[in-house]
């Protein structure tokens, strides 16, 4: 069994997890990050990628409303590589709610919420797509967020410091003397090779896994998971965030996402979050809702759609999710007996970096050892691997100049060989998988039009050439890429769609007999 030794060991690498490590390491200490999957695999990379203003929380959560002002605009001065400065609308539609419409304004004002409320004709200037039957318009510091890049630059800034990171591993148990927690229990799941992580304490930030890591740990965490489906536009809608002026409900956000537009969001209990995608019936309920804010919408091609789980901590006094506060909330595990052990869970992708601050703070305090905290203060450094989430990243290096010899993999997105190259060359020196999955995580690969029909036989081949994959490394990469791909394609056949849909399983299982099983 492999032996590996850190003061503070992280579960779970999404944005949470990732700010956490980022933050310890900062503070001096030396830290393992562990992924059972790869970065940003669960609510982190299932998100629509918004930088909340607050606006959306001040009828029913003002403290998440304020939380997110100040993350909002602290986040902006601290990582503007990963954010796009859009600025948001709240739009009202005929029928909806006249009340709420007209307490908006005082709820933004007592929260303290920067907002400039507009004409309606305003508005439909600034964003031509708005439906005509608006009655009323504000303005607010909505922007978007790359979550991606947001968590790859947490984590090269903490391997940076001396963190450590492993992902594919997963917690499979611990060792504990009286109530301290002495190792962790480690499991790479590819080979099933053991390690064992001697550790002075542990921070379990696994999102909507997070109950079952402390039960790993002997403690407990209840966690309402609650999932959200998105569609993807195959063009970008409108320039700026635009909100539904109604309380929390089903498609009632658009967030532009580079060449595209988000649309969503659901809501909806799951017993377990690795069972959770989307529908075509909540597709349907996203084009036909989204359509009262934006008409465009109804006739729009959607592309892919996808699942998020959000871990929601608390009780909630009715069947709906969307009573159930959008706070988050450290634990101490001491009281239950694991007096090393702190989860920190709930929250949303804008407050991620406070969540891990104050993680960061209960465990300082618990080993009486670290410095203060240096995220409010030290900007977060861009990362050169982690760019190439950003679209329009990579034709742009291509346009500015290449090499003749570097051959285009993906002609949606424009991702070219060389990029490929130095992504497998940051991955191997990270020591992670470097397949057709992790590539695709970490660029654009995939995410255009054809969603992967194309560029993943592209990129096996080249990868194999390059001699990166051998055996049958590519085929059981591609069917891990195929299933993800046809996972977001599925809900969205229809029309135009349906046909791409047919030509994605030809090549699928005729080229390569792949039948890929998704109920």
């Amino acid at each position: 069994m492999k032996q590996m030794k850190a003061d503070v060991t992280v579960i779970g690498a999404g944005a949470t997890g990732c700010g956490v490590a980022r933050d310890l390491a900062l503070r001096g200490l030396s830290v393992l990050l562990v992924e059972r999957g790869d970065i940003n695999s669960g609510a982190s990379g299932g998100n629509h990628g918004l930088l909340h203003s607050g606006a959306r929380y001040v009828f029913s959560d003002k403290e998440s409303a304020e939380e997110c002002r100040d993350e909002n605009a602290l986040l902006r001065e601290m990582s503007p590589q990963c954010i796009e400065a859009t600025g948001g609308l709240f739009v009202g539609v005929e029928g909806d709610d006249e009340n709420d419409m007209a307490d908006f304004k005082g709820h933004l004002s007592q929260c303290g919420i920067p907002h400039r409320q507009m004409d309606v004709e305003e508005a439909r200037a600034l964003e031509p797509s708005l439906s005509d039957r608006l009655v009323t318009a504000y303005e607010v510091n909505d922007a978007a967020v790359d979550p991606f890049r947001l968590s790859l630059d947490n984590v090269a800034d903490a391997l940076s410091h001396g963190a450590e990171l492993l992902c594919g591993t997963a917690l499979t148990g611990v060792k504990r003397q009286g109530a301290r927690i002495t190792h962790a229990l480690l499991t790479r799941r590819v080979t099933g090779e053991a390690l064992e992580v001697e550790t002075s304490c542990v921070v379990n930030a696994a999102g909507a896994w997070a109950g079952k890591v402390a039960s790993i740990a002997g403690a407990h965490t209840e966690v309402r998971c609650s999932k959200g489906s998105l569609v993807v536009t195959d063009h970008r809608i409108a320039s700026r965030v635009v909100n539904r002026l109604r309380r929390p409900s089903d498609a009632d956000i658009i967030v532009p996402g580079g060449t595209v537009s988000i649309v969503g969001t659901t809501s909806s209990t799951v017993d377990d979050p690795d069972a959770a995608w989307p529908t075509p019936a909540e597709v349907d309920r996203i084009v036909e809702e989204s359509s009262l804010m934006i008409p465009a919408l109804a006739k729009t091609r959607m592309i892919r759609a996808y699942s998020g789980v959000r871990p929601l901590f608390g009780s909630s006094s009715g069947a709906d999710d969307r009573s159930v506060s959008r706070g988050f909330k450290l634990i101490d595990h001491g009281e239950e007996g694991v007096e090393n052990l702190f989860t920190i869970t709930g929250g949303k992708l804008t407050t991620y970096r406070l969540m891990a601050e104050k993680a960061a703070d209960a465990v300082c305090g618990y080993l009486a050892a670290g410095g203060p905290c240096l995220t409010r203060i030290r900007p977060l450094p861009a990362s050169g691997d982690a760019m190439w989430t950003e679209p329009g990243a990579a034709p742009k290096r291509w346009m500015a100049g290449h090499q003749a010899e570097d051959g285009m993999i993906c002609e949606c997105e424009m991702v070219s060989e060389s990029v490929v190259t130095s992504l497998v060359t940051s991955l191997r020196s990270q020591g992670l998988a470097n397949g057709l999955v992790e590539v695709g995580l970490r660029s654009r690969v995939g995410k255009g039009p054809c969603q992967g029909s194309f560029c993943g036989l592209r990129l096996a081949a080249w990868m194999y050439g390059e001699g990166h994959l051998t055996g049958d490394a590519g085929i059981s990469g591609l069917e891990r890429f195929y299933k993800e791909r046809w996972k977001g394609m599925r809900p969205v056949s229809w029309g135009e769609n349906l046909a791409r849909a047919e030509l994605h399983e030809a090549l699928q299982c005729g080229l390569f007999g792949m039948e890929v099983d998704h109920e």
